[in-house]
């Protein structure tokens, strides 16, 4: 993909202003949150990954500093000093303090690039308290310096460098008065830069963070690119065959990558890119390579007689069970719907890939027979169990015609009927349901106990999961359907609570019930429908008066104020049923008083969260102790 191309100053394009910006950030970033916050580093990371994109660049090297700004170095060309003629000024200026003005406008500046809207270094300039840019340059060192935006001194130059010194680094400072968190997150960053890596093989990104006693610092370098994203994604999961399957060309334009693995789990993790750009909702390019492998896989199959001749064709989400892959393109005009970038609509991208993988996936099969067979006979099993499911399915809607009513006895629903209004909470166990039940708000509140520990769906089939009778109760109670059946126009409580005891074992329900919303309804927890209630670790007793406490920090806090005398009645809560109705309506039900987390799912790391449920409730013992050992230190309050 790298073809050199000229790039100078007056490949740079104007065109518009910078005004808006700071008055609605969120158009640009998507939000003030945190989330926003990050966006900022990727921003300027992503300038640096076009300039490896076109050849130019080899390392980038991100530090977060002690006072919390950012430092981003890489050994690109550097941006044009030159003067820019349209605009009068030098071109490293306009980049940075004019909207939409970059080398990503037909300018000639770069072949592909992930900037959509191009708005990157102006935006962060805008939204930073100061930035100051540094390019090395033909033995030159150039330095300017803005703050919220403004130009504080015209580019100059500040020394000299070797004459093969070339690059950029950029400094910045996110400006509190935009931002409501200006606290930079080590791990959000790392996930994202280990990725970016991924996907450009042969970069070399490194991550440092200076914030602490301890700096930490954190390399990433894959010489074998998204083979190696599929084999980390893959490393909690046991592989069918040790082989990843890689498919790679160039077709209208358009550069395909492709690797794939499949496990022995019962669920998808297929995972697309445009540009490098995560598109969560797939989009062409998924499109093409569901169309090659369901065509590739039955082809071969009817071929070398693994089907027989009265069989029918094996469906694409049998193929897809326990498949792990990464879709890649890159192309000069990508097309995004929605200003997100969540969806690619280049119609040449669908057509490409299809094209690509069918052709390299049969070389590939025909190459390695007992491979295909391994896969074909997997996806027969994924057959018949989606068979099985299929009839299970029908017979539960059978009987609930049949019956006049489809809900669960054990629910004890509520009267209003705007989804609006309703909650549900899933609560563990007969007792704590019993007392739930007595202290509910009748109106709105619904409750609907659970027998102790659902099915992990992450080690079933659906055949399984639909035969699983607290399963049956979540999705009749629900009414969106799972899986494919899913309609969120169905949802009858528009707040789901998980409501389980502050201990191991509740923790272990919650985790259950968390990894069957996000393998078969994910959009209840996309939506925000989904939360964890939070009932008080302690009550504190004294002179007749009640405090609750929801964790030690609190419980301290509160004794402080009221006095560590010896008529203190401290009891702490072992489960939700040692409450009364009384209690568990004022501290974990009563919507005045109670505190509710909800669960949130950010679409740019969905490959993380993926990793992150298999190595929690998949087969293998080894990366779930890694991931205990790693994180116990975060764990407050734990009662074991």
């Amino acid at each position: 993909m790298s073809v050199e191309q000229e790039y100078g100053a007056d490949q740079i394009q104007i065109l518009e202003g910078l005004e808006a910006v700071r008055k609605r950030p969120g158009m640009y970033i998507g939000s003030t949150s945190a989330r926003g916050l990050h966006h900022l580093v990727y921003e300027i990371v992503d300038n640096s990954v076009d300039e490896a994109l076109a050849g130019f660049c080899k390392s980038i090297e991100v530090t977060v500093e002690k006072d919390n700004s950012i430092t981003v170095v890489d050994d690109g060309r550097g941006i044009p000093v030159g003067i820019n003629h349209k605009a009068g000024r030098p071109a490293v200026e306009v980049v940075f303090t004019i909207l939409h003005a970059g080398g990503k406008f037909g300018g000639g500046g770069y072949k592909v690039s992930g900037g959509l809207h191009g708005v990157g270094a102006s935006v962060v300039n805008a939204l930073s308290e100061w930035l100051e840019v540094t390019i090395f340059h033909e033995g030159k060192v150039y330095n300017q310096r803005y703050e919220r935006g403004n130009v504080c001194y015209p580019l100059k130059v500040i020394g000299d460098c070797g004459p093969d010194k070339s690059g950029t680094m950029v400094k910045f400072l996110p400006d509190k008065e935009i931002f409501e968190e200006t606290v930079f997150d080590y791990n959000v960053l790392k996930q994202r830069l280990r990725e970016t890596a991924f996907l450009t093989k042969g970069l070399k990104i490194t991550l440092n963070d200076v914030r602490e006693e301890e700096p930490v610092s954190k390399t990433f370098h894959y010489e074998g690119g998204i083979k190696e994203f599929v084999t980390y994604l893959n490393k909690s999961k046991t592989v069918l065959y040790p082989d990843i399957i890689y498919c790679e060309g160039i077709r209208d334009h358009v550069y395909v990558e492709v690797s794939m693995q499949h496990n022995d789990s019962y669920t998808e993790s297929i995972y697309t890119f445009v540009n490098n750009i995560t598109t969560p909702e797939g989009g062409t390019h998924m499109a093409g390579f569901r169309s090659a492998i369901t065509k590739t896989f039955n082809d071969y199959a009817r071929k070398n007689k693994l089907l027989k001749d009265n069989d029918q064709n094996l469906a694409g989400e049998d193929f897809r069970e326990g498949l792990t892959a990464i879709v890649s393109v890159k192309l000069e005009e990508p097309q995004f719907e929605g200003q997100t970038k969540q969806k690619l609509g280049n119609s040449e991208a669908r057509g490409a890939v299809d094209n690509v993988v069918s052709e390299q996936l049969m070389i590939f099969l025909e190459q390695n027979p007992a491979v295909a067979k391994i896969i074909i006979e997997k996806s027969i099993m994924a057959q018949r169990a989606r068979d099985a499911a299929r009839k299970a399915r029908d017979l539960t809607r059978r009987k609930s015609a049949l019956e006049g009513m489809s809900l669960p006895g054990k629910l004890a629903d509520c009267s209003d009927k705007d989804p609006r209004n309703c909650e549900i909470y899933l609560v563990e166990g007969d007792s704590a349901g019993g007392s739930a039940k007595t202290a509910r708000s009748r109106n709105t509140q619904a409750i609907l106990p659970l027998r102790g520990k659902i099915l992990n769906v992450e080690k079933a089939r659906l055949d399984k999961i639909y035969a699983n009778e607290e399963i049956k109760a979540m999705i009749t109670a629900f009414g969106t359907g799972i899986h494919d059946d899913f309609d969120i126009t169905k949802l009858r409580y528009h707040k789901i609570i998980i409501m389980t005891d502050a201990d191991v074992d509740g923790a272990h329900i919650s985790t259950l019930l968390l990894t069957f919303l996000y393998r078969f309804m994910p959009d209840l927890i996309r939506e925000g429908h989904v939360y964890l209630a939070q009932p008080p670790l302690y009550k504190i007793e004294k002179n007749k008066k009640v405090w609750y406490a929801y964790d030690d920090d609190e419980r301290d806090r509160i004794l402080e104020e009221i006095g560590r005398d010896q008529n203190n009645k401290i009891q702490r809560y072992k489960g939700l049923g040692e409450m009364d109705a009384e209690q568990l309506w004022e501290t974990t039900m009563d919507p005045e008083r109670r505190i509710l987390l909800r669960v949130n799912m950010n679409e740019e790391e969905s490959s993380e969260i993926d990793l992150t449920f298999t190595t929690l409730m998949g087969d293998k013992v080894e990366p779930r102790r890694e991931f205990i050992e790693q994180n116990a230190k975060f764990v407050k309050n734990l009662d074991i």
